[in-house]
């Protein structure tokens, strides 16, 4: 890149910040509140609108699954943990079953993590068909309806696919005797088999005790115009990189890895999260799935999520107006970001900070403990809520059945 192209980039950076930084102080003590009818359902309370049925199953399906490798806590799949936890005791739930409106089995399919970490999700169909056999077997509520009033969080890659790989997860498709039931995860993306209609997209975990020690004063001035931490190509899996993110990560680091505007590595260091809080745009670029933990840290932080995953269907998404908060660019035009995110006006920037700063908008995203009103769990129970009344065509006629209970991989069959 020549060098009268560097002296106009940084130009730009400077007008950029100046600009910024000339109305931070004012934007530091203003929030925006969410417009319309998608302010009103984030702020919706669940109590009272739905009542749950915890499943007592035995502790071979979470606790002591837990008690074997506690690191699932801190994992981004631990929302089906923290999820069972605050039905425990949560308002909603209901002892009887006959009252409940909803029916929800507490198994940990994600609690199954390598020496390094990352989950094995081989195991969890053979689980999940256990648990599902189980209820079936010793309550009546299931065969009602075939699981239709019944809800699972399954945060794994690509859902009940369970498998982390996308072409082997598309094979597997979801696992069949969910096919009636309401998937609660984090994964989604347009027109995918492993997106079923009515599904309840969740943000993963990311730890808010462990963010919220990290937090910096508000008035600190955003000096990094693009952020980005984490890997552009997996070495391991795909040298090329063109298969790993769609090529989208391996794009960015080729055309923006010398550029003054973009603080971009595969480092990780330990001021992450408040360079992000120092940061106006952090790039939210889908990995093995469309969806990381990033896009919770930049809400959270308040740094404009750049969401970079084309059809990606984003958490709470009747709750969270993303196309005001965020940025999206299409996986083609990643060789366009700097252009894009330049030519956006600061008035606009402003807004998007501003409704990032509202505190609502923030708790939405997390899975605090204890709970808190409007939290993630909330936003959970109000997609749960809305779906109410159940159809009457969901309960079954006096020996009706539907599921195929023998569909599916043969492995899958096996006893867990």
């Amino acid at each position: 890149m020549g060098s009268g192209i560097w002296v106009l980039t940084l130009l730009i950076l400077h007008s950029v910040f100046e600009g910024i930084a000339g109305q931070e102080q004012e934007l530091n003590h203003r929030t925006e509140r969410i417009s319309g009818s998608a302010g009103d359902v984030l702020e919706d309370d669940p109590v009272g609108r739905l009542k749950v049925f915890v499943y007592e199953l035995p502790s071979k399906y979470n606790k002591k699954i837990l008690q074997k490798d506690p690191r699932c806590l801190n994992h981004m799949f631990a929302a089906e943990i923290y999820m069972h936890w605050f039905l425990l005791s949560s308002p909603v739930r209901t002892f009887n079953p006959e009252e409940a409106d909803w029916f929800y089995t507490p198994v940990y399919t994600t609690c199954d993590l390598t020496p390094s970490g990352l989950p094995l999700p081989f195991k969890s169909p053979r689980m999940m068909r256990s648990a599902i056999e189980l209820i079936s077997t010793n309550w009546p509520y299931w065969n009602r309806t075939e699981g239709a009033d019944h809800f699972f969080v399954v945060p794994h890659d690509f859902g009940a696919c369970f498998h982390y790989q996308e072409e082997k997860a598309i094979e597997r498709g979801i696992l069949h005797m969910l096919k009636r039931a309401t998937l609660v995860q984090t994964f989604g993306q347009r027109n995918h088999v492993c997106l079923k209609d009515g599904s309840i997209i969740i943000p993963p975990y990311a730890p808010p005790q462990k963010m919220q020690t990290h937090l910096i004063p508000p008035d600190t001035p955003r000096s990094i115009f693009v952020y980005f931490r984490g890997l552009f190509y997996d070495v391991g899996n795909d040298p090329e990189g063109g298969y790993y993110a769609r090529g989208a990560r391996a794009s960015v680091w080729e055309n923006f890895k010398n550029n003054p505007l973009f603080d971009i590595s595969t480092d990780h260091p330990t001021t992450y999260y408040e360079d992000m809080q120092r940061a106006v745009f952090c790039l939210c670029p889908l990995g093995w799935a469309p969806w990381s933990p990033r896009l919770v840290e930049a809400v959270v932080f308040g740094c404009i999520p750049v969401v970079i995953a084309d059809d990606i269907v984003l958490p709470f998404a009747d709750a969270i107006p993303w196309e005001e908060i965020g940025v999206f660019v299409a996986e083609e035009d990643v060789p366009k970001l700097d252009t894009i995110l330049t030519s956006i006006p600061i008035e606009v920037i402003l807004r998007k900070q501003r409704l990032l700063a509202n505190p609502s908008m923030k708790q939405a995203m997390l899975f605090p403990q204890p709970a808190q009103p409007g939290d993630a769990f909330h936003q959970i129970l109000n997609g749960l809520a809305r779906k109410l009344p159940h159809d009457k065509n969901v309960y079954l006629k006096p020996g009706q059945k539907i599921l195929n209970w023998t569909a599916g991989p043969v492995g899958d069959l096996k006893p867990w």
